[in-house]
């Protein structure tokens, strides 16, 4: 306190300093007070700064750990897609060199331009340009002179199938072929030259707006010295007649996704495996690609009155009505039959045929006289093709005469000819027979026709033993001809 405030509280009564003196302690306090609010807000502040460095330090840390992961990722990523291109480069490749095999250089050469930046890829280039170099050696095949050939369900055991004297044996030993003589015919005629073809190979098809079909020749081009061939399989539903006679006894889906066989052995266990000639064809072009045109395979003519594949799919074996003894029995031999499950498996099986590369035909649904046949036979027999097999194919338009019946004789089929118009309006465009002749095909503007040669026992046989031989273009009978054979007697 100045001199000059001493002064002044002199002239002051008590209660007035004592009133002065509780104000000035008053100001004191509230300058303490105010020195404290500075200095917690100062605290606070520099708390909050402190904070603020912590958290800012951490969330530069963090985002830097962030970013490393970021980047870390992201070149995982990068890495990843580059794998995968790579993998789908190299398969690209190889699905090319593997329809390279099969003499379809322009899909090989698609393949490989459809990987990205192939025109900056030297090994690219160069096989692009081999491709073009090979497909520039191949030459046309003469359509007209392109032979058919086929096949029943084979026999595995030809002691099962060729003993006995009953007419079912003359009929094995007379329309059957062994699963021995398959394979040597199979390989003969890849040795000298043959490659399966399609039936649609032979022509090119082409379809107006209103749906109508047109043909004309088609163009398969092969290396020199090559020849095309034609293969269809005949009744591949594993009839009742079968049981027991050595012969497999379903088609099924193997492990592998791909169609193959049940048999039934001696001891009555049944065992999986390439017992016919799908599974037994597949197996052979899979070691052998080069014995296939643009991966072609065969075609499959098909029965219903026994149902396909080995399924019975029939509508009277659900109806249970009009039917025959065998199925009957079949029936009485399993109880537990279920109509539905069996054409479920039926159409799976089918599928997997066809996702095979196989075709499949009309065979008729009573392997009937197609010749001898009324137009109230044909109608009613074909109805029952359309209702209970065409469904579990999904459908067809090529048909595969039994007995080696036609339509008409060797000349070109002609609108007046009512089997041929009914046909036609069921959607048939291939029409196929039997002909012992090496070549016969005609192709129409509105249907095309091929005959079709039997390589079963009763060729084999005479070729051998009779005086002419019809298949020595394509093998050699005599080392084909199963060594079982002790005759073919006549049916």
């Amino acid at each position: 306190m100045s001199d000059n405030q001493r002064r002044n509280l002199d002239h002051l009564d008590p209660e007035q300093r004592r009133r002065l003196e509780r104000r000035r302690r008053e100001r004191r306090r509230q300058r303490r007070r105010r020195a404290l609010i500075l200095r917690a807000a100062t605290l606070a502040v520099l708390i909050l700064i402190l904070a603020g460095c912590v958290l800012g330090v951490t969330f530069g840390i963090r985002r830097g750990m962030s970013k490393k992961a970021e980047e870390k990722a992201r070149k995982e990523q990068e890495i990843q897609a580059e794998e995968e291109k790579n993998k789908e480069r190299q398969n690209l490749i190889a699905q090319a060199e593997q329809v390279a095999l099969g003499y379809d250089y322009d899909k090989s050469i698609e393949l490989l331009k459809s990987i990205e930046n192939y025109d900056k890829d030297a090994d690219l280039i160069a096989q692009i340009a081999e491709y073009e170099a090979m497909k520039s050696t191949l030459t046309a095949a003469n359509i007209d002179q392109v032979t058919h050939i086929f096949y029943h369900s084979l026999v595995v055991d030809p002691d099962k199938a060729f003993t006995g004297n009953d007419s079912a044996t003359a009929g094995f030993c007379q329309w059957m072929t062994t699963v021995d003589e398959f394979n040597a015919i199979t390989q003969q005629m890849y040795d000298n030259g043959y490659v399966l073809v399609s039936l649609k190979d032979l022509v090119n098809e082409t379809t107006d707006e209103d749906g109508t079909v047109h043909f004309t020749k088609g163009n398969i081009l092969l290396p020199e010295g090559k020849k095309p061939f034609v293969l269809s399989l005949d009744d591949l539903s594993y009839y009742h007649s079968y049981d027991g006679r050595g012969i497999a006894t379903k088609m099924i889906i193997g492990e592998d996704g791909k169609p193959t066989c049940e048999y039934i052995q001696e001891d009555g266990t049944t065992v999986t495996g390439a017992y016919d000639c799908i599974p037994l064809m597949d197996a052979f072009l899979e070691e052998h690609p080069d014995a296939s045109y643009h991966g072609a395979k065969g075609t499959v003519a098909l029965t219903g009155y026994n149902g396909i594949l080995g399924y019975r799919t029939d509508i009277a074996y659900k109806t249970r009505q009009n039917l025959a003894e065998d199925q009957e029995a079949y029936l009485a031999a399993n109880p537990d039959f279920d109509w539905d499950a069996e054409v479920a498996e039926a159409k799976k099986v089918a599928e997997a045929i066809k996702e095979d590369g196989w075709d499949f035909a009309s065979h008729t649904w009573g392997h009937i006289r197609i010749g001898d046949a009324s137009m109230e036979n044909i109608k009613e027999d074909t109805e029952k093709w359309m209702s209970y097999v065409s469904p579990l194919i999904g459908g067809t338009d090529t048909i595969i005469f039994a007995h080696g019946q036609d339509l008409a004789d060797w000349h070109d089929y002609s609108a007046d000819n009512e089997k041929f118009s009914y046909f036609k309006s069921k959607g048939f465009n291939y029409f196929c027979n039997v002909d012992s002749a090496q070549y016969f095909l005609q192709i129409r503007d509105n249907y095309v026709r091929q005959g079709r040669r039997n390589l079963d026992g009763y060729r084999l046989w005479n070729d051998v033993h009779g005086e002419k031989n019809r298949t020595s273009d394509l093998f050699d009978a005599a080392t084909v001809l199963d060594p079982k054979r002790t005759d073919v007697p006549d049916l």
